[in-house]
């Protein structure tokens, strides 16, 4: 072979030094001929050393220039990077990146879109790849990366990628050499509280209904986080308080003169996480009905909403003219009914007692004869039955008072008894009706008649009636019927003789 006379003679096309090259070369020559570009009277030393100070120059050339020589050491153009074969890969020379931060540590799962988190460090290169590392090894990549920098990486990833049962995630960055890096437990998942209770108007409550009002607004958290509530806007009914633990509204609404409706926004708040909804609550202004006396049956039917009414009732007075005593006067009753939604009552008001007329006073008074003038019938009862005016179907009644006989005032109507009337006539009482004084008895809910030609008086009507009073030698005044409370509340009052005064009929008034 013939002799090298320079570098380029020693280099094949790949730049392996071609050993033949060397052949005859003297072992007396200066290495350092090679840096000369010539190798006469030069030769090769055992040990190649370069004492330059920019560095060692290796090829170069792209991922698909790769050569399969074990030991080769090479730049990559395509990855950026140098690199080594081991006979088997290439493998990157490189050092891992860093991650020191991210902006977020927090995400709402349940917040719908994507979330952008901003993750910063050292060592980022062109390529790299963002995964969450889940708790319980459920990793995820991120949909978007962006290298903005070395030092700075913008990962984007759904929002309900992330769950609540891997929190806390990680975020792992890793470069294309495969050198990575992670940083362990960063990102918490919470979700948003949801509402159970739709929004809207949580009732509407009477008057008689605002006391010991009890609502709920609730919401459940996914996370099983504490859920506390508190108003956000607008203002509770005055009276009722918001219990930030359970959400139940409760207290006793205070009076309104005229319908209100209180508008407010509640706030549910779970791990700094907050659902708001907007409610409201209606007290309405008393309402109350009065019935007056119209010779027949009326009707009460209970309106939605209302639990409980109250009534307050009088029976009617008993009749008196010319020369007779004073009617005795009508019981009063009142009290609260609880009662359903939709439920119809009987609505009875007591006419006064008869005195220019033959007969019975609408309310059970007692018959009366017209005649010689001097003389009352028996004022009728007054009071709410179910379905129908029968003694069984009594809820609440006021007793009417007797009727005056010829200088002899009648018995009051109950409360619980009713007054006597003079001369032996005796007021109805809770199990039977009283004893004539000379005229009839009375019964469920009739007062006794009259008898004579109109100087006695009739009994009132009650729940059992008083009895009637008779002319004669001695003329009898009416008694008057007792009351009736057993299908009330506890506490309801019935009072003798606080109901219409003689010859005045009775009421019902009933307000909720």
């Amino acid at each position: 072979m013939t002799k090298a006379r320079n570098i380029a003679d020693l280099l094949d096309a790949t730049g392996d030094v071609v050993s033949s090259a060397l052949d005859n070369v003297p072992a007396s020559d200066d290495a350092s001929a090679l840096t000369t570009g010539t190798l006469d009277n030069a030769r090769l030393p055992s040990n190649i050393s370069d004492s330059g100070t920019e560095g060692l120059k290796v090829p170069v050339g792209t991922t698909a220039q790769r050569g399969s020589t074990a030991g080769q050491i090479r730049f990559n153009s395509t990855t950026g990077l140098a690199e080594y074969y081991d006979g088997t890969n290439f493998k990157s020379i490189d050092s891992p990146p860093t991650v020191s931060s991210i902006d977020v540590t927090e995400v709402a799962s349940d917040g719908g879109g994507n979330q952008t988190i901003v993750i910063t460090g050292s060592g980022f290169a062109s390529g790299a790849t963002v995964t969450f590392v889940g708790n319980s090894g459920t990793d995820f990549n991120a949909s978007t990366v962006t290298v903005d920098s070395a030092t700075q990486i913008t990962a984007v990833a759904p929002k309900a990628s992330f769950l609540n049962a891997q929190e806390p995630y990680g975020v792992k960055v890793q470069n294309v050499s495969g050198l990575s890096a992670t940083l362990a437990s960063q990102i918490n998942v919470d979700s948003s509280p949801s509402w159970t209770t739709a929004s809207g108007s949580l009732g509407t409550f009477f008057d008689s209904t605002r006391t010991g009002i009890s609502v709920s607004a609730t919401a459940t958290d996914g996370d099983g986080d504490t859920i506390t509530y508190s108003v956000q806007s607008g203002s509770l009914p005055s009276g009722l308080s918001l219990n930030s633990s359970t959400g139940a509204i409760t207290g006793t609404a205070n009076a309104v003169g005229s319908d209100t409706t209180s508008s407010f926004t509640l706030r549910a708040t779970a791990n700094s996480k907050t659902a708001d909804r907007a409610f409201s609550i209606t007290i309405k202004a008393p309402v109350s009905t009065t019935y007056s006396y119209t010779g027949s049956n009326q009707t009460f039917t209970v309106p939605t909403g209302i639990t409980a009414f109250t009534v307050d009732i009088k029976g009617a007075g008993g009749g008196n003219q010319n020369s007779a005593g004073t009617g005795g006067s009508g019981g009063r009753t009142q009290g609260t009914r609880t009662a359903t939604a939709g439920q119809s009552y009987i609505v009875i008001v007591g006419q006064r007692g008869e005195v220019n007329v033959t007969g019975s006073s609408f309310g059970g008074g007692g018959y009366y004869t017209a005649g010689n003038g001097n003389g009352g019938g028996g004022g009728g009862l007054s009071g709410i039955f179910l379905t129908s005016y029968t003694h069984s179907n009594s809820v609440a009644i006021a007793g009417g008072g007797g009727g005056g006989g010829l200088g002899a005032s009648g018995g009051h109507g109950g409360g619980t008894n009713g007054n006597n009337g003079s001369h032996g006539a005796v007021g109805g009482s809770q199990s039977s009706g009283g004893a004539g004084g000379g005229g009839g008895s009375g019964s469920a809910l009739q007062g006794g008649s009259a008898s004579g030609n109109g100087n006695g008086g009739a009994g009132g009507g009650g729940y059992y009636g008083g009895g009637g009073g008779s002319e004669g030698s001695t003329d009898t005044s009416g008694a008057g019927g007792s009351g009736y409370i057993g299908g009330l509340q506890s506490g309801a009052t019935t009072t003798t003789g606080a109901g219409a005064s003689n010859n005045t009929s009775g009421s019902v008034v009933i307000s909720y």
